[in-house]
């Protein structure tokens, strides 16, 4: 090997490789175009815009107060009211009266109560205004708009899927 001197005796720095020229806007899409018949792609990749993360805490929040801000966030405040009033409706309404009335639907601000006989539901009826009270100090006021008072449900005589009109098995009485 001979290496190359200088003329005062020291040797010759080394060239340097030679740059790729950069590439050209037509390379990169043909590049990419590439990429994606390899993997299988169908659409061209998306670029991704970086965004800095959210500006966090650095202690840690309470189960129950995130928990709070997931149901008012979500909008389930109300849902999550009326499970409250399901749940805990013999604390609310008291063990007597929750042993005779029972809550059964609730649809639109309007809760629909039954009661194990007529008389139970004439006394839920004359007590409405109190219950009502009742239950906007536990859930909170306008979550139940109006309160229904259904009596037992009387026995039928349906059974099956299928119905004929007319009286049913009475007519066959005399």
């Amino acid at each position: 090997m001979t290496e190359s001197h200088q003329q005062d005796g020291t040797p010759e720095p080394a060239a340097e490789p030679p740059q790729p020229p950069a590439p050209d806007a037509a390379s990169t899409e043909a590049a990419g175009e590439a990429l994606r018949r390899a993997t299988g792609s169908t659409r061209p990749a998306k670029r991704r815009r970086r965004t800095s993360p959210p500006q966090a805490s650095s202690d840690p929040e309470l189960l129950g107060s995130a928990v709070d801000r997931l149901i008012r966030d979500q909008g389930w405040s109300d849902r999550s009211s009326v499970a409250v009033l399901m749940a805990k409706w013999a604390e609310i309404v008291g063990a007597d009266l929750a042993a005779h009335v029972v809550p059964t639907s609730f649809g639109d601000g309007e809760l629909v109560l039954q009661a194990e006989s007529t008389t139970w539901a004439t006394q839920v009826r004359l007590l409405r205004p109190q219950l009502q009270r009742a239950i906007d100090e536990r859930v909170g006021g306008g979550v139940v708009t109006s309160i229904s008072i259904v009596g037992p449900a009387g026995p039928t005589w349906r059974s099956g899927s299928r119905r004929v009109k007319g009286r049913g098995p009475r007519d066959t009485y005399g």
